[in-house]
């Protein structure tokens, strides 16, 4: 969009969301000053950035691609001033969506509005949360005990924010992000930002694990799942974003036009392929392996066969017999420890719960107040270990159907936009990329992971975001 016409499209309204930023600016950096710590500055930096924001959303919904990744690390910022939920991102979040209403942009045809999310996705969860909520109080002691990190709820206002609310928040972020691709001259240059957040958490993760200095071998064992605990983030977690990552950005390596951008790209995987193999997940590992196979069949050509090849010798080199050795584990041993106990300690244990509410389910979260549970049945785990397993204990077959509806809409409009002559090689490949994406999530969803918004799910969010903001930019028929 030309200089003129955003003068023009903010002229009458634009002072007023700068003089407030000002003044929250003004008041945000009294506030450092008084409390002279750290979290005044992450409060200033956070208004300043409000105030680009309210004058342009899509600075916003960048911001926010940037940052959603890394919002679940200890190193992000969980409170601002002390009040519960205010936090950098939700602030931001609150700024590119009152901007982006400010704009005059939210109508009901508008990119960031789509039926689907909401009847397909949003009300089952916000349905599943209100049954949930009234069985709290059946959560056995053994999981609300001061010191675990199984339940991060006690009441009622918890349970909607830690189940419901921060979901809905990905989700608004992933429609912000649709809003402002839709209006953007080039939208590749999201392809960018997604490649410099993934350069942001691996890095740390690389930093992090040289720090430490564990040898492979430890780091492969199953004693080490929580190696990256210090920065909060699980491995399992930190497997599946780099999955996402590379799906994303293999396929439009592949189609990249531009040398520059081409090695950009090259050693953006090679990071991040790094980072995926030092969290040492099976299910990652699993996953990347079949994407690999995806993007043979897709793009089978000399080239594609050069990089599975490297892709080989690279984990050769950089860890071959600790990979393998993580991945056989259990190997000889029996289905159950192949899965790391999951299925007698887990799975079978909770698949009669399915039958106490088979058509709506028992509520987001049920797992925590299941019988199993409450008896000891089990392991004690906040989560059944399977995406599949707990959409039907927490929403039943409906829920289920609902939701299986609503990525099989993101998939057909996955490849639809994949096939848009109107959209350059590069962004037709990044959705190429992201129908990979989705197949290796819902693999990586038998053995853990969420269907409801998480955000080791980000990437595939962004992929969604942007799948509707270039769903919008479509002539209309």
């Amino acid at each position: 969009m030309a200089a003129t016409t955003l003068r023009h499209e903010y002229a009458s309204s634009g002072w007023v969301p700068a003089a407030l930023g000002m003044v929250a600016l003004a008041v945000g950096s009294g506030y450092a000053l008084a409390v002279g710590e750290i979290a005044g500055l992450y409060v200033a930096l956070a208004l300043v950035g409000c105030v680009a924001v309210l004058l342009d959303f899509r600075m916003g919904a960048v911001l926010l691609l940037l940052m959603l990744p890394m919002s679940p690390s200890d190193l992000f910022p969980r409170t601002l001033m002390q009040v519960p939920g205010l936090n950098p991102l939700n602030l931001l979040v609150a700024a590119t969506v009152g901007s982006y209403v400010i704009s005059g942009r939210a109508h009901p045809a508008g990119p960031a509005v789509r039926w689907q999310v909401v009847w397909l996705y949003v009300l089952p969860m916000c349905v599943a949360a209100m049954i949930g909520a009234p069985h709290l109080h059946q959560i056995p002691a053994l999981v609300t005990d001061a010191g675990t990190t199984i339940v991060q709820f006690t009441t009622e206002r918890q349970y909607f924010i830690v189940a419901l609310l921060k979901g809905i928040v990905i989700v608004a972020i992933a429609l912000m992000i649709g809003a402002a691709a839709a209006r953007s001259k080039k939208p590749e240059g999201f392809i960018v930002a997604i490649a410099v957040s993934a350069w942001i958490i691996a890095l740390i993760q690389l930093g992090f694990s040289l720090l430490m200095g564990m040898p492979l071998a430890d780091m492969a064992s199953p004693d080490a799942r929580n190696f990256y605990a210090p920065i909060g983030m699980h491995a399992n977690t930190l497997g599946r974003m780099h999955l996402s990552v590379l799906a994303l950005l293999l396929f439009v390596w592949a189609d990249c036009r531009q040398p520059r951008m081409k090695l950009f790209l090259m050693l953006t995987m090679g990071v991040v392929a790094t980072a995926l193999l030092l969290t040492f997940s099976r299910a990652a590992i699993g996953a990347a392996g079949l994407l690999g196979v995806v993007f043979l069949v897709w793009k089978f050509n000399v080239r594609s066969v050069s990089l599975a090849l490297l892709g080989l010798a690279f984990i050769a080199v950089i860890g071959g017999a600790a990979v393998w050795t993580r991945v056989t584990i259990g190997f000889g041993e029996g289905a159950n420890a192949v899965s790391a106990g999951r299925i007698d300690g887990i799975w079978l244990p909770l698949l009669p719960e399915i039958w106490k509410s088979p058509l709506w389910g028992s509520g987001l979260n049920s797992v925590l107040w299941s019988f199993p549970m409450q008896n000891g049945a089990m392991l004690p785990v906040g989560h059944p270990h399977s995406a599949y397993l707990e959409t039907l204990l927490d929403m039943g077959f409906v829920g289920a159907a609902l939701f299986a509806a609503y990525f099989a809409h993101v998939w057909k409009g996955f490849r639809t936009v994949s096939k848009d002559p109107t959209l350059s090689p590069e962004m037709r490949a990044f959705f190429q990329g992201a129908t990979a994406c989705l197949c290796a999530f819902l693999v990586t969803c038998l053995v853990g992971g969420s269907f409801r918004p998480d955000p080791e799910a980000a990437y595939l969010w962004v992929a969604i975001g942007l799948m509707y903001g270039m769903l919008a930019r479509r002539p209309a028929k």
